[in-house]
């Protein structure tokens, strides 16, 4: 089959997107494939490139490609692709929608709050530090740290409005790290996340080699794997996601479950989770790309019904 992978992009998180790009061109064609990879620096070309090729697969993070954009394309020009459509891709983006339907549906979340746009100087939050300060479609740890004051909170909510987003703000809770996928109807062993370059999981722990220790499956009482795995199907079910879509929490001194986000393209960088995840249960590299076109073959089989 001809093969186009969508990758870089324009996101802050573009390295890493033709980072994880370039392993999967080597597991394609190892599969018998031939494969285009494209980098998507506009929109200009994408449709003459669909007309070349029998489905795509996507591997951007942020916008475009998170945010449901490539997929509507996509779908309007009739090329299958894995992973969701665009009207969950457009939901998990967003963290502070993505956290209220989550709630919804009984998932513990940390107190937080949005802020789209700047706010006054003597605007106090009524959130307890210390806390996690990110943008609300960002990805990849960017645009992400822990304040333990209104000094440190202002010069970060600056820095993100300086770069068009929006501020989530969240109270930091005290507990590991757990992340985990599901692969179509399947959800992975979950990952235990012991950063070692610091006191969470930011850029440097998830792309640096030894940047963290990830336990997978993680080393953790069965009632509490489960648990895991139940939460991550839940979420991928009320967003309408479709797939693959990786959630990640954080497990607390007792054992509280707490959402944090969920990515809906997981990164295929050769430290990224959802490979680990996969390899748990047997399933090596070109066997998750496999899987990734049976997922797009079978949405072109259902577009012809």
């Amino acid at each position: 089959m001809r093969i186009l992978l969508i990758a870089g992009g324009w996101s802050t998180e573009r390295s890493v997107s033709l980072s994880g790009a370039k392993a999967m061109v080597k597991a394609i064609e190892q599969l018998g494939h031939s494969v285009t990879l494209y980098d998507l620096l506009d929109l200009t070309h994408l449709p003459s490139m669909v007309e070349k090729h029998d489905l795509a697969l996507i591997n951007l993070h942020g916008e475009p490609g998170e945010d449901g954009l490539v997929q509507a394309m996509l779908d309007r020009l009739g090329c299958p692709y894995q992973g969701s459509g665009p009207g969950a891709s457009f939901l998990a983006l967003h963290k502070s929608v993505t956290k209220q339907l989550v709630q919804r549906s009984g998932i513990l979340t940390p107190k937080w709050c949005y802020l789209p746009t700047p706010v006054e100087k003597n605007w106090e939050t009524d959130l307890r530090y210390p806390l996690f300060v990110k943008s609300d479609t960002g990805g990849s740890s960017i645009h992400l740290g822990r304040v333990d004051n209104r000094v440190e909170l202002q010069s970060l909510m600056e820095e993100i409005w300086a770069a068009g987003l929006g501020v989530l703000i969240e109270e930091s809770i005290r507990g590991r790290e757990v992340t985990c996928a599901v692969l179509g109807e399947d959800v992975l062993p979950p990952v235990l996340i012991e950063p070692l370059q610091g006191s969470y999981f930011d850029f440097a722990s998830k792309y640096e080699v030894n940047g963290a220790r990830e336990l997978c499956p993680a080393p953790l009482e069965e009632h509490v794997v489960q648990k895991i795995q139940q939460a991550t199907r839940t979420v991928h079910a009320t967003l309408g996601l479709e797939d693959i879509s990786r959630s990640d929490f954080i497990l607390d001194e007792d054992d509280n479950l707490y959402f944090l986000e969920v990515n809906t393209l997981p990164g295929m960088t050769e430290t990224s989770l959802v490979p680990r995840e996969a390899k748990a249960i047997g399933m090596d590299f070109l066997a998750l790309m496999q899987r990734f076109i049976e997922f797009a073959l079978r949405k072109k089989k259902n577009h012809h019904l």
